[in-house]
């Protein structure tokens, strides 16, 4: 009878709680449906990299083939290729990305000029915003060897122009520094939003304390955002491998190809393009494998040494 009363009081307990937040999940919804049908149900399609798929049969009356996909990619002498190439990209992107818009955030934290600071944080979320297509032909033109911006300053030093775009080598510095220039700005925002959840008497304490501006930002603010910057770099890490398709294959030709070829092309030129479906989706479903031992690990090591973690 106890048991049932405490069941009862849960139930009424649990219903008080929707009640009270209707209107934030009433919000949330939209966000809900919107992962349920593009993220959740499109799983269902992974079962084809473990068959032979045919349009005409389709997915659950096409033959089962096993792991013969995940095989031939990993027996083909290109997947290394591949696999290195986004990996290399992923770490770069992380490695010169994830820091500037935690400076960002700590200058801007900074700034007492509520207009001029506005004015900062405006333009530097503009390129956020940017198609890629329109960011990529900004390079391309920028990079031109015949007019562009940057080869005008070279040879004004007394320099021979570069063809950028025709040198291999040069591919994953000209990815990763378009990519942090478009996104350093929009990813100080939470950083920006952690700092105003820090108790400002902890600022006041410090400076009574005697200390300095650079030791208030060392022992209040940086802890202050450790949590978030921790969690950011857990979620980084574990999309290390999921490059962005859309600005890579704008920016491949067949000159930077062997540095430029990565998963996510390899797997539309396979699938969209070659109509090897399952081969595609298997390369797709590593890809996620992958991303996701990455999550795993960073996740575990984040909790032994900072006790922060997603769960």
């Amino acid at each position: 009878m106890v048991n049932e009363l405490n069941d009862g009081n849960r139930r009424l307990s649990f219903f008080k709680r929707i009640d009270k937040g209707k209107y934030v999940l009433l919000m949330f919804l939209p966000c809900l449906v919107y992962y349920i049908l593009f993220q959740y149900a499109p799983m269902l399609g992974i079962v084809i990299s473990f068959k032979n798929y045919n349009l005409v049969k389709g997915i659950w009356s096409s033959d089962w083939v096993g792991l013969k996909y995940y095989i031939m990619f990993l027996q083909d002498p290109g997947s290394l290729n591949l696999i290195k190439n986004t990996f290399l990209l992923g770490f770069y992107s992380l490695l010169f990305g994830f820091a500037p818009p935690i400076l960002l955030a700590l200058l801007l934290n900074e700034v007492k000029n509520a207009l001029f600071k506005r004015f900062v944080q405006t333009v530097s979320y503009l390129p956020h915003f940017i198609s890629n297509v329109v960011v990529v032909g900004m390079i391309v033109t920028f990079l031109s060897p015949s007019g562009g911006l940057i080869n005008d300053i070279i040879q004004s030093l007394g320099f021979q122009p570069i063809n950028f775009m025709m040198e291999p080598g040069l591919f994953r510095t000209i990815y990763v520094t378009s990519g942090v220039w478009q996104s350093f700005g929009w990813g100080s925002i939470i950083y920006l939003a952690a700092l105003s959840a820090i108790d400002p008497t902890l600022y006041e304490a410090a400076e009574m304390d005697g200390a300095t501006r650079w030791r208030k930002m060392w022992h209040v603010t940086l802890p202050g955002i450790a949590p978030a910057i921790v969690t950011l770099l857990i979620l980084s890490v574990g999309n290390i491998t999921q490059v962005g398709f859309e600005k890579v294959f704008l920016l491949t030709n067949p000159i930077n190809l062997k540095t430029a070829d990565i998963l996510s092309t390899n797997v539309y030129k396979m699938g969209l393009i070659g109509g090897q479906y399952s081969y595609a989706s298997a390369v797709g479903l590593f890809a996620s494998i992958i991303s996701l031992v990455f999550l795993i690990g960073t996740n575990y090591m984040s909790r032994k040494i900072t006790q922060t973690s997603l769960w």
